[in-house]
Parts: C-alpha cells; sequence; structure tokens
C-alpha cells in the first residue's frame, strides 16, 4: 500500500531550513525547504538538490536541465512549460504535483513515486524508469515514445492519449491503471502484465498493431 508521506515524516525534516531561492546554475541545494514561491523563467541548469523539501512552488517556464534532484519531496508544486531535459531524479516523491507542457525527455527516475500528480501534455521521450509508481495520477497526451521502464506501476492511475511508441517494458504492472488509451505503440505493451478488463479496452489498439483489419 503506497502512501504519501508529510513534510514532518521526512527523515530529515528537523534539519530542513527555509530558502526563497531561486535556483541558480550549477548550485549546490542541501537540505532547504523552499515554500510557497514562484520562480519565473530561471535558468539552473547542472542544480542539484539533496534532502530537501519543495511546498506550494510554482515554476513558471525557465531551465532547469542536468538538473539531480536526490531524496526530494514535493507537494502541491506546480511546473508549467518548464525544461527539465536530461535531468535525474533518484528517491523522490512527489505528492499532488502538476505538469504541463514540461520537457523532462532524456531523463532518468530510479525509486520515484508519484501520488496524486497530473501530467498534461509532458515530453518523457526515452527517459529511463526504474522502481516508479504513478499512484492516483493522470497522465494525458505524455509522450513516453522511446523509454525504458523497468518495475514501474500505476495503480490508481488514468492513462489518457499516451504515446507509447518504441517504449521498452519490463516488470511492469498495468493492472491497478483505472484507464489505459493509447495513441501508438500498442506492440509496445510487450513485457507489462494487464487485467482481462484492459485487454478488451485494448483490443481495437493490439489489432492495428497487428495490421487486422476490424469491421462489421
Amino acid at each position: 500500500m503506497h502512501t504519501p508521506r508529510g513534510l514532518l515524516e521526512l527523515p530529515y525534516a528537523e534539519f530542513l531550513e527555509p530558502w526563497s531561492g531561486p535556483p541558480e546554475r550549477e548550485g549546490e541545494y542541501d537540505g532547504v525547504h523552499m515554500n510557497d514561491v514562484t520562480v519565473d523563467e530561471v535558468t539552473a541548469d547542472n542544480a542539484r538538490f539533496v534532502e530537501s523539501a519543495l511546498s506550494a512552488v510554482t515554476f513558471a517556464g525557465g531551465r532547469l536541465r542536468h538538473t539531480r534532484f536526490n531524496d526530494v519531496w514535493m507537494h502541491a508544486v506546480r511546473w508549467s512549460g518548464t525544461d527539465m531535459v536530461r535531468s535525474v531524479w533518484v528517491d523522490a516523491e512527489l505528492v499532488g504535483n502538476a505538469l504541463s507542457g514540461v520537457a523532462l525527455f532524456d531523463s532518468e527516475m530510479s525509486r520515484v513515486t508519484f501520488f496524486n500528480c497530473r501530467f498534461d501534455v509532458v515530453n518523457l521521450r526515452a527517459t529511463t524508469l526504474r522502481d516508479v509508481v504513478f499512484v492516483d495520477c493522470l497522465l494525458r497526451e505524455v509522450d513516453l515514445a522511446g523509454a525504458k521502464f523497468t518495475r514501474v506501476s500505476f495503480p490508481g492511475s488514468t492513462l489518457d492519449k499516451v504515446h507509447l511508441s518504441g517504449a521498452t517494458l519490463t516488470d511492469v504492472d498495468l493492472r491497478g491503471a483505472e484507464s489505459i488509451t493509447l495513441l501508438d505503440g500498442a506492440e509496445s505493451l510487450r513485457g507489462a502484465v494487464i487485467s482481462p478488463a484492459q485487454l478488451v479496452e485494448l483490443a481495437l489498439p493490439f489489432a492495428h498493431a497487428l495490421g487486422v483489419k476490424v469491421a462489421d
């Protein structure tokens, strides 16, 4: 059972220091708590966050390419049009975040859990996801083409009009997903586990991928 933690439940909570930002290029941020601020058009490539917390923060535009988030907790963080290409996420927990028009392609995510997060038109092409869980999330028009999934699950989540062409799935569990609709890449579901009901839901995409014409 996946349950999100609160700020005070973090093992490093008592060591957090208030910090209003904004992050800077190649900045090192260890043990900071960024709370209730808006960051506009920041340029913070190669920044590094370690054992830090972000709550009620809004990132509008900007670049955080190659940024590393290690053991970071984020609550109600909004990302809009932000460029986080080739970022690295390790042991991160995101609760109630919203990502819209965000570029995350060629990134790496390991041991990351998303709770009640919303992804709208997010580019995750060629991203590597390992031991990642999406709990009660909405992924709408998310581009996962060429992504590599290992031990990823989607309990209670909805995948709506997702691109999956060329993706590689290993030990991926889709059975807990509420709904799955694909724009392409049904053939990439090889390596995933789905429920009988999902098999019916995906029948037309599977037929299309096999070149089978379905007609009355």
